[in-house]
């Protein structure tokens, strides 16, 4: 069927993108294969800058995410460029501070905490709000998660329950918008991926192989993979889904007992 995802002449606006490697690039890039008009936010001035070759002649705003406001004033520039109305919102942001290294969930300070929990999961309450005038009556809004709440990486420290209330923010959204609204919102609920920002993860290499190895295909995730998943809930083909997580994880998160991880793990030292 031609044109099944219907995304010819419409307009997303996509959060996000820092490089190439970005899973927001990747949206951005697949939604303008398949005819739509991309409106790109980025956190600063320099990101801007740096992402000019990447993102020549396509409309690109700064948002950050941390500022008060600042979603209020992407929407309001966004409508003012007469690129509206937008038909779904892509909110791939996220930020913890490592900069002194890594430490255990226990020892998290509040101030890092209230900063990441208000740059990568209350930004996509921001975000939603400022945008719903100028959304299309069925516009889709989707956001990236993780692919299990339940797992307790060490290194993963205080993100884990951030990515929760990231979580809980999209179902309530979902709920409060269904009052007056046909807006769906929903999450993609990745695997781990190989990502410049998980890079800044510590000891995150090392996770990353032995998810690897519980993937069903011995094989990781591709963020393209997690892109065209993206694409689907954006679309009008995801229209039973709203308030929900689709985990994206090549079957990661059904596969803890596999025989040859446990052999690997249980394999006497020499």
């Amino acid at each position: 069927m031609a044109d099944f995802l219907n995304f010819s002449g419409k307009t997303f606006v996509v959060q996000g993108v820092a490089n190439k490697k970005s899973v927001a690039w990747l949206i951005a890039r697949s939604l303008e294969e398949q005819g739509a008009r991309v409106v790109y936010a980025v956190r600063s001035a320099a990101r801007k800058k740096s992402l000019e070759a990447l993102l020549a002649d396509r409309p690109v705003f700064v948002c950050d995410a941390e500022v008060e406001g600042a979603c209020e004033q992407l929407a309001a520039q966004v409508a003012a460029a007469g690129l509206t109305p937008v038909h779904g919102l892509v909110h791939s942001i996220a930020f913890a501070n490592y900069s002194e290294g890594f430490k255990t969930f226990a020892e998290t300070k509040r101030a890092d905490f209230l900063q990441a929990t208000a740059i990568s999961a209350f930004s996509l309450v921001e975000l939603t709000r400022a945008f719903k005038t100028h959304l299309a009556p069925n516009a889709s809004v989707v956001t990236i998660g993780i692919s299990s709440l339940v797992v307790t990486p060490d290194n993963y420290g205080y993100m884990g329950p951030i990515k929760a209330a990231l979580e809980s923010c999209a179902r309530f959204l979902a709920k409060s918008l269904s009052g007056d609204t046909q807006i769906r919102v929903n999450v993609l609920g990745s695997g781990p991926l190989k990502t410049s920002s998980s890079a800044g993860i510590p000891g995150y290499l090392e996770s990353y192989l032995f998810a690897e190895k519980l993937t069903f295909r011995k094989r990781a995730l591709d963020t393209q993979e997690v892109a065209n998943v993206a694409l689907f809930l954006l679309s009008e083909r995801s229209s039973g889904l709203n308030g929900t997580t689709l985990v994206v994880d090549a079957g990661l998160g059904s596969n803890y007992f596999d025989k040859d991880v446990i052999r690997l793990a249980m394999r006497p030292e020499k």
